[in-house]
């Protein structure tokens, strides 16, 4: 009994992680927030612009671009210092990069923002190699998964509010005029339009940056535990060796690339598929576009609240298994979400979300469980991997582009790419099981 007192989700031989974990599970749903509110910034910047969508995209760029340059510095920096100094230096950058956008905005060229969300995305890509690693580190290995788990249950509410102030305080108080219309205005009349919209679209990130400048003070002042922060030798080469050495590793660094694909394409698709879905039953493009983003903000509360029920199920079950389980699972809805042409094949989709919200986090956890102060190196190339999301999308939406496959809304059959990424993660849950039984019966 008193074993169980000192081993709780948040402690460890009798010491308390409460508050250090409060602090850094805030910081989650920072990085949730801003990855959400970013998302619709594609069509914003292409009208208030005067762009292409493809020139619109390069915000995505960006984005990806900052997470995967900055993710191996990141753990060398940590390595060197420590987890705290990590997450401040991720606030830091955060702040930094959303402050910009004030700069941008008065030069009221593109290419400024660019700058701002490359090193905002520096900043996240701190803190997820930071912050993941460091919750693990807050207890018990036992219950170090089902602890990321709950720290990771605060993402999507992040993910929601940005999703929610991006629709009400940016596009929907933005110029109503579309790109055609823009283009028809004179100089001077674009660049009034172009100012009003700029002044519309900074002031959230202006707003997110001053909050992240109080939870850098608060961080910094508060006393925060040095788990695993033994060794600071960097040994980036024989360190590298050694973890890619290591199978739950190794696996789940292919595993959490084809996750993050998989989240991104079901979450980014899902207005295509709905579109044509409600427009086959008479409804109007933009009216069928709105009703496919209600759905797609259900499937995210969906997500939320599924990632609190993995969380208790994973007091009684292995993580490898039930990742196992939910990744058959979403393979199934996934057929469901090709073979209908109905309202049910929307359902499907949704219902996606609910085994999704399991997967990240719980590979992360398998990945780097026993690693010590090697997670700091392991955290990086599992953030690297969020990749994935940068990668496979382009080829669903090439395939979504041929409008038809075999008699077969091309749409649907896009999603067979979803369906292999879920494969990959059931095969990962299942070996991982098996080498979590092996060990505990040596």
């Amino acid at each position: 009994m008193n074993n169980t007192k000192k081993n709780s989700i948040l402690s460890k031989d009798g010491v308390s992680y409460l508050i250090p974990f409060i602090l850094i599970t805030f910081c989650f749903a920072l990085w949730g927030f801003a990855n959400d509110i970013t998302n619709p910034m594609v069509k914003a910047f292409s009208k208030i612009f005067r762009m292409s969508v493809t020139d619109g995209a390069l915000v995505q760029v960006a984005f990806y671009g900052g997470y995967f340059a900055m993710a191996f510095p990141a753990a060398i920096f940590i390595r060197k210092f420590s987890y705290k100094a990590g997450v401040l230096m991720g606030l830091g950058l955060y702040a930094i990069g959303a402050f910009l956008f004030f700069p941008a905005m008065l030069m009221g060229f593109y290419y400024p923002f660019l700058i701002a969300y490359f090193i905002l995305t520096c900043g996240l890509s701190f803190l997820e190699t930071s912050c993941n690693p460091y919750i693990l580190s807050m207890g018990s290995e036992e219950s170090a998964t089902r602890r990321l788990n709950f720290a990771q249950c605060f993402n999507p509410m992040g993910s929601l509010l940005g999703m929610y102030v991006a629709m009400n305080f940016i596009q929907n108080r933005l110029n109503p005029m579309d790109t055609l219309e823009r283009i028809e205005l004179s100089e001077a009349e674009f660049e009034a339009v172009k100012s009003s919209d700029l002044n519309v679209l900074i002031t959230p990130y202006l707003i997110i940056g001053a909050v992240i400048l109080v939870m850098l003070i608060l961080i910094r002042l508060v006393k925060m535990p040095k788990n695993h922060d033994q060794s600071h030798s960097i040994n980036f080469i024989p360190t590298i060796k050694r973890i890619f050495s290591i199978h739950n590793y190794r696996e789940g660094v292919i595993a959490q690339f084809f996750y993050v694909g998989a989240q991104i394409m079901c979450w980014t698709f899902i207005i295509q598929y709905g579109t044509r879905l409600f427009m086959a039953d008479g409804m109007e493009e933009q009216a069928a576009e709105v009703l496919s983003q209600k759905f797609n903000i259900v499937a995210m509360i969906i997500f939320c609240i599924s990632r609190f029920i993995c969380t208790f199920i994973l007091k009684y079950l292995n993580p490898g298994l039930l990742l196992k389980i939910l990744a058959i699972v979403a393979c199934v809805f996934t057929c469901g979400v090709i073979a209908f042409q109905n309202i049910l094949g929307m359902y499907c989709l949704v219902g996606i979300s609910a085994c999704m919200s399991l997967m990240f986090p719980t590979i992360y956890g398998i990945a780097l469980r026993g690693m010590g102060d090697d997670a700091k190196f392991g955290a990086a190339g599992l953030i690297m991997a969020i990749l994935g999301g940068s990668v496979l999308p382009p080829l669903q939406a090439s395939i979504i582009d041929l409008q038809t496959i075999w008699n077969i809304p091309a749409v649907n059959v896009s999603f067979i790419l979803p369906f292999i990424c879920f494969v990959v993660i059931a095969i990962y849950g299942h070996r991982a099981y098996l080498r979590m039984k092996f060990d505990k019966k040596i």
